[in-house]
């Protein structure tokens, strides 16, 4: 339904039109609640068909009716960094002789720290060492995981199994060749450490010269990529959900989007004195390259809670509260010309609404109400 509004002189009439109910009253104070309007006087249709006009007022703005995916969100304060840091020991006793500078990458084979000159090299699997590998030792999933990573460096060339044979010592020795240590076809403790992939040194614990013993915190090692963390609050947990997709607002108004990796079980805040229960969500970046240098800042994560597909919107700010209920907007037409179209409204998300009315179509301007 619209109020026709026409350009003119004060005493000019439009063409009379019915609308079917008494609104006199109603539509002129719909008019009033906008803040801006058109440079024109509003014809006033009465039900006998008998035309008023108003005073003239100006339009301060206006915004176009757009076709869009609205999406709503709960915003929740993050941080971005390399995870939390695992930390390191010394597999045996003895002197450090060789450490990595703290924010190093080490990468399959390469070495983490050196005891009394004797590397300790990084293969990856997810299963801890907790035994030497040498011959006549019983079968294992340890062994499988040694042969994989012998392999991939290109020293192992038969199939791995869980089994130490001729190939997996000549595998070894091929390997300790490589890595100029003395040729044993063994590898006793302390001298390898399995990791899921790759590590960046988070912080150098021991210092050269120091004397250790099998246990002694080294190094803190995390992961290569950096991952935003949220502490969301429980009451929030539903929107987080291992695979959905997050908007993350980098410092200096960037956006960039994520991906969540893991969602956590609730637990109660360290830090918090009100004993708030938060759930902890891990968000891998998209596009990491987006985070550039940083890392150790905060910032904002968009959940998204509800989202509507190819539906008309306009700025919240638009919407005019109709006297006897509902809203509307004002819709500004040719040769200063407006006109009230009733609406009726659906999602509101980031400063615009969902909404549809008779006549109203994207590509129109609707006046924004300026104060």
């Amino acid at each position: 339904m619209t109020v026709e509004h026409s350009s003119g002189e004060p005493g000019h009439e439009s063409e009379p039109r019915r609308l079917g109910r008494k609104r006199v009253l109603a539509i002129a104070a719909v008019t009033g609640i906008a803040l801006g309007a058109a440079a024109t006087s509003m014809t006033i249709l009465s039900e006998d068909g008998s035309a008023e006009q108003t005073g003239q007022k100006q339009v301060a703005n206006t915004a176009l009716v757009e076709r869009k995916t609205l999406q709503e969100t709960i915003t929740s304060p993050g941080s971005l960094s390399y995870g939390e840091a695992s930390p390191l020991t010394a597999g045996r006793s003895g002197t450090i002789t060789r450490l990595p500078d703290a924010g190093s990458k080490v990468r399959l084979g390469g070495v983490l720290h050196s005891i009394d000159n004797e590397p300790l090299v990084l293969l990856h699997g997810r299963l801890p060492v907790w035994r030497a590998f040498e011959s006549g030792m019983s079968d294992g999933p340890d062994v499988r995981q040694l042969e994989r990573g012998l392999q991939t460096l290109g020293h192992f060339t038969g199939t791995p199994d869980a089994h130490f044979d001729w190939h997996t010592t000549v595998a070894i020795l091929h390997w300790q060749d490589a890595i100029n240590v003395k040729e044993t076809g063994s590898i006793q403790r302390g001298r390898i450490v399995f990791a899921p992939g790759d590590v960046r040194v988070a912080e150098t614990v021991a210092h050269l010269g120091d004397e250790v013993a099998a246990g002694t915190p080294v190094l803190k090692l995390s992961g290569l990529e950096k991952i935003v963390t949220v502490d969301l609050k429980a009451a929030d947990q539903t929107v987080a959900e291992v695979g959905g997709k997050v908007t993350v607002n980098l410092p200096g108004g960037k956006t960039t989007t994520g991906t969540i990796s893991g969602v956590g079980v609730p637990r109660q805040r360290k830090d918090s004195e009100e004993k708030a229960v938060t759930v902890p969500v891990s968000i891998t970046l998209d596009r990491p390259a987006d985070a550039g240098t940083l890392q150790e800042v905060s910032m904002l994560v968009d959940f998204p809670t509800a989202s509507r597909e190819d539906v008309l919107a306009v700025p919240v700010a638009a919407l005019i509260a109709l006297p006897d209920g509902g809203y509307g907007v004002e819709v500004a037409g040719d040769a200063g010309t407006t006109r009230t179209v009733i609406v009726k409204t659906g999602l509101f998300a980031g400063g615009s609404v969902e909404v549809t009315g008779d006549g109203l179509h994207a590509g129109q301007k609707v006046v924004v109400p300026t104060v």
